[in-house]
């Protein structure tokens, strides 16, 4: 069956967050008299505006220095004075916040020295406070550029003081209604408070018949000026703030700070009403006992209910820690709490609140992200299977298509009227949030049980109205014939060790560099991907086909492998396996590629009937495929460093997608590189296994002479198999992997490419090297490319030739294993003479160690030992040269 195929894109779609200046704007909106002129182009002004309108419903008035392509190039400060000054003389504020944008901070302008440069051209505005708020839209979110505002408003207003009682309240971005609440609690408490900033009125305010350009409500600038003197500064937000206004007085001004979290839920609303008393010297209420027992009561109501609740939380980091501390309360499961904010201190916070929940009902499936954009939330809602959102309305997307019900809270809401008057803080605004998680969470299940017995029990089957019998009987046999073909495939099957493959050369070019290989079209001495004895034809592989299968009629696999990329040479690729699919409707077609070129020539593959796909991955990080490749060539442009590795990682993701959702059968091979991407495999793994891939095949790197990797030492075949045992928990994983080359011919166990090649060129085999005076070597070989093991372990011996200082393998020869335990070895005469019996052609043996016994019987029979760790070239012109 088909599945539905996603676009993969190397960026951020839909983004989770508003920008600085969004929040530096918000932050003046709080202050009495004040005004705000954006110091960028038009748009950023207009973007603002139109977000804060339809949210909190209320006229925003926003100035711009609109920056045009003259201001760009030679700078902005012309543009900043008049801007003041026009400024100035429409609104007389008292108060101006002056916020860089983008534009103007990728120039480089200094506000700062423009004000003082415009207060110098115009003394007679010296009574106009002007402040500089750097916020720059690519350096954080609204969330930053709010508290970064509330920062610059307090360094430049507070002054010292007289000490005074009051107590300075410092807020993030809540409504205008829960700040009414706060406002009130503190004066139920008979505390004198200066809020920074006081949003309450000025975008939550009456009908009047006249408008005010500028806020009348809010701080005012003499209030500010004494908060140097409070008493106390009680900070609403929960952690460490990179610019914290409450830590500015502290060490400014020696005003005590005091940090609490927001008074949502019933712990924290507890805490709330603690630090009222203890600051105020009052008992709590009886009226706020009321309170708190009706929003246990509420908690009681809904317990049977919220259980079932499986949680995504986005938004502003203080709303996000507060909104999943309410829900671990009440049994509700956050799997997904996000935060558009880069914000690495939430995470801990966030930890310690959801772990206890996950571990007392056996959930490990959760995620805490930050800097996330929607379409990472939406694929994190799917894996976590996700019944309930809770954010502001940008999620509505995810709420449509996956039809989870979204709870609205925070900034923006631009589909529902009444955003600025949510609460969700005390008791009462609790209650009412708590209401509305548990009705979001009560009508997902009553819309949705009745489609999840459907799609368990009926969907699909012959007796489902909606889908054909016949359309059924298709799928299910197109599924068979790949399983059929899957079973006789030696590569994807280590039980169809009895089956041959070849493998056709008739892709010579590669449109990626990898620093572990140099590709050769005509050697015949190295047994490893990349080399072929010759480049073909379509026609002359075809011909090799047809002649291989007449003698080797267990052949049941058709692999282009190289000795380039079978789709950087698309054209020849195709007719290869157009000729001999006309000869031979029932072969299994395969190929292996980089990917690169994977997502426009996967229909194609398909249509020319490739079951079998192998892709090498190395890296699902471009930061690790900068190391690993030197560069590719991708539509007419060479790329490299992380460029590269981000759009060959794109082209290979999509193309796994696209292949399997068609169910073709995908391998994933990886090559081990020590120190570069040999622990970062297993997150690789994952992410095939995610993606729908039948196997992955974790490899050694050959060390090729003129490679960039040439000295890179090679993880070993334990190291390599300790990997594989780890990822083998994740997906199924290959032991079998003989690093072909890509003219192989034959079975795994006994590849016969070099005979096929030297009758093709009408020389017989055995004759010809009855004629050749040279000296052969049995190397004891685990990897095919070093020297690396023990001699009585060996169960098969690679057979090398040297001659006139030239190295050329043979082939592989099965060997019955001499030692198969420490009791065992150094006594079995009868299996040595049997393993010399199968070497007697070779005049020496070259292995990592071996045991003193079999040493003597090889020498008393005339044949050198050699020991050595050691390439194996290399190794057999060392032993040719003792002999």
């Amino acid at each position: 069956m088909k599945t539905k195929v996603k676009p993969l894109v190397s960026l951020n779609v839909n983004p989770c967050k508003m920008c600085m200046p969004m929040g530096a704007v918000t932050a003046m909106y709080g202050i009495k008299k004040s005004m705000s002129i954006l110091h960028g182009s038009q748009g950023c002004s207009t973007y603002i505006r139109r977000h804060m309108a339809t949210h909190y419903n209320e006229p925003v008035d926003i100035a711009s220095t609109s920056l045009t392509e003259h201001g760009t190039v030679y700078g902005g400060e012309e543009n900043l004075l008049k801007g003041l000054k026009n400024l100035i003389e429409l609104y007389n504020p008292e108060v101006i916040g002056v916020s860089t944008t983008c534009l103007s901070e990728t120039i480089g302008e200094d506000i700062a020295r423009m004000i003082e440069k415009f207060y110098e051209l115009n003394p007679e505005y010296a009574y106009i406070r002007i402040i500089p708020i750097h916020s720059p839209g690519y350096g954080g979110t609204q969330f930053d550029g709010y508290f970064r505002g509330l920062y610059q408003i307090v360094s430049h207003l507070a002054r010292e003081c007289e000490k005074n009682n009051k107590i300075n309240v410092v807020t993030g971005m809540q409504s205008p209604s829960d700040i009414r609440f706060l406002k009130k609690e503190f004066a139920r408490f008979g505390l004198e408070a200066i809020f920074l900033s006081d949003l309450s009125d000025n975008l939550d305010g009456g009908y009047s018949e006249k408008y005010s350009r500028l806020p009348s409500g809010g701080t005012s600038v003499s209030e500010i000026e004494q908060m140097g003197g409070a008493a106390c500064t009680v900070e609403f937000v929960g952690m460490d703030l990179e610019y914290s206004p409450g830590q500015y007085l502290a060490d400014r001004f020696g005003v005590p700070l005091k940090k609490l979290m927001l008074p949502v839920g019933l712990r924290d609303t507890d805490e709330f009403y603690r630090g009222l008393s203890e600051l105020s010297g009052m008992k709590i209420p009886e009226e706020v006992e009321l309170e708190r027992g009706r929003y246990l009561d509420a908690m009681i109501d809904s317990h049977k209910y919220s259980g079932d609740g499986r949680a995504v939380i986005y938004g502003d980091p203080d709303f996000v820690l507060s909104t999943v501390r309410l829900c671990v309360e009440n049994g509700v499961m956050p799997v997904v709490a996000a935060t558009g904010s880069t914000c690495k201190m939430l995470k801990p916070l966030l930890e310690k609140e959801i772990k206890p929940l996950g571990d007392m009902i056996f959930e490990e499936n959760y995620c805490i992200v930050d800097d996330i954009d929607f379409k990472t939330m939406e694929e994190l809602a799917v894996s976590g299977n996700a019944n309930l959102m809770i954010g502001n309305s940008d999620g509505r997307r995810i709420e449509e298509n996956m039809s989870i019900p979204l709870v609205r809270r925070g900034f923006p809401i631009h589909d529902r009227v009444g955003g600025q008057r949510l609460r969700m803080l005390g008791f009462a605004g609790s209650l009412m949030y708590l209401d509305e998680i548990t009705n979001a969470v009560l009508a997902c299940k009553e819309r949705g049980f009745r489609k999840e017995l459907y799609n368990e029990y009926y969907k699909d089957t012959p007796i489902d109205q909606g889908i054909r019998e016949e359309v059924l009987d298709t799928a299910a046999i197109k599924k068979r014939e790949i399983e059929e073909k899957t079973k006789t495939h030696p590569c994807y099957n280590c039980g169809a060790h009895e089956y041959a493959r070849i493998h056709l050369p008739v892709a010579p070019h590669c449109n990626v560099q990898c620093n572990y290989c140099v590709r050769k079209f005509d050697c015949p001495n190295e047994s490893r991907p990349g080399v072929t004895t010759k480049v073909m034809t379509p026609e002359e592989a075809f011909d090799r086909y047809i002649s291989v299968k007449e003698k080797v009629p267990n052949l049941s696999v058709v692999g282009i492998a190289g000795p380039g990329d079978a789709l950087a040479n698309f054209g020849d690729t195709k007719r290869t396996l157009e000729l001999i699919r006309e000869y031979d409707p029932k072969v299994t077609f395969c190929l292996s590629t980089n990917g690169l070129m994977l997502p426009k020539y996967a229909d194609e593959l398909i249509k020319l009937g490739v079951s079998h796909v192998t892709v090498t991955i190395n890296a699902v990080d471009p930061r690790i495929s900068a190391k690993i490749y030197k560069f590719i060539d991708y539509m007419g442009i060479r790329f490299t460093g992380e460029n590269a590795g981000a759009i060959l990682l794109s082209n290979q993701l999509n193309g796994i997608r696209l292949l399997a959702s068609q169910g073709i059968i995908c391998k994933v091979n990886i090559v081990t590189l020590k120190g570069i991407n040999d622990t970062h495999i297993p997150e690789v793994v994952s992410k095939m296994k995610s993606l729908g891939c039948y196997v992955t095949n974790i490899m050694p790197m050959i060390p090729v002479k003129g490679s960039a990797f040439e000295n890179l030492v090679p993880a070993s075949n334990k190291e390599v198999n300790a990997i594989r045992d780890i990822c083998g928990e994740t997906m199924l994983q290959m032991y079998h992997c003989r690093q072909c080359r890509a003219d192989a011919v034959g079975r795994l166990d006994n590849d016969i490419s070099l005979e096929v090649n030297e009758k093709q060129q009408g020389e017989p085999a055995e004759q010809s090297r009855d004629q050749e005076q040279s000296a052969r070597f049995a190397v004891a070989s685990k990897s095919g490319t070093l020297v690396d093991q023990h001699f009585g372990q060996i169960q098969e011996v690679y057979i090398y030739e040297s001659k006139n200082d030239e190295v050329r393998f043979v082939e592989r020869r099965k060997i019955d294993q001499y030692c198969t335990g420490a009791e065992n070895c150094d006594h079995k005469e009868g299996k040595i003479d049997s393993i010399i019996s199968m070497i007697e052609d070779c005049k020496g043996v070259i292995a990592m160690r071996i045991g003193e016994e079999p040493r003597n019987k090889l020498t008393e029979k005339g044949i050198f030992v050699y020991p050595t760790y050691d390439r194996i070239e290399d190794a057999v012109k060392k032993a040719t040269s003792m002999i």
